[in-house]
């Protein structure tokens, strides 16, 4: 058991205003969740609609989902033809085998197999 010694005490004033993280890297909030979600990234750009009509506008094309449901993001409006070629920019590589050879992937030998499926119980016989 917790025994509490002492009568509890909440401060008097607590400052509920939202603040920025303390490990922000800046000290600002965003203005809103919207602009945040126009420059923010996971797997890809966030910002649905800004840049699904920028991306309209661009292609003449017509759509054939006209009467469906509105998607989110860019991920399954268009499809990949429509999305662009898929090119790592200069500097950037998709695997560790298309850098130089002293980055590749080392091989297993025989013997490092072998102490892996016992369990390392080969390493001591």
């Amino acid at each position: 058991m917790i025994r509490f010694l002492g009568k509890r005490s909440t401060p008097k004033k607590i400052d509920h205003s939202p603040q920025a993280h303390p490990a922000s890297p800046s000290d600002e909030l965003p203005e809103s969740f919207a602009s945040y979600r126009n420059r923010a990234q996971q797997h890809g750009p966030l910002g649905g609609q800004q840049q699904q009509s920028q991306s309209s506008t661009k292609s003449a094309a017509p759509s054939s989902s006209a009467g469906a449901a509105p998607t989110y993001g860019n991920i399954g409006g268009r499809s990949a033809s429509q999305l662009g070629p898929v090119e790592p920019a200069k500097g950037q590589y998709w695997d560790r085998n298309e850098l130089p050879k002293r980055f590749h992937r080392a091989r297993w030998t025989e013997a490092e197999m072998e102490a892996l499926e016992s369990g390392g119980a080969s390493m001591s016989a």
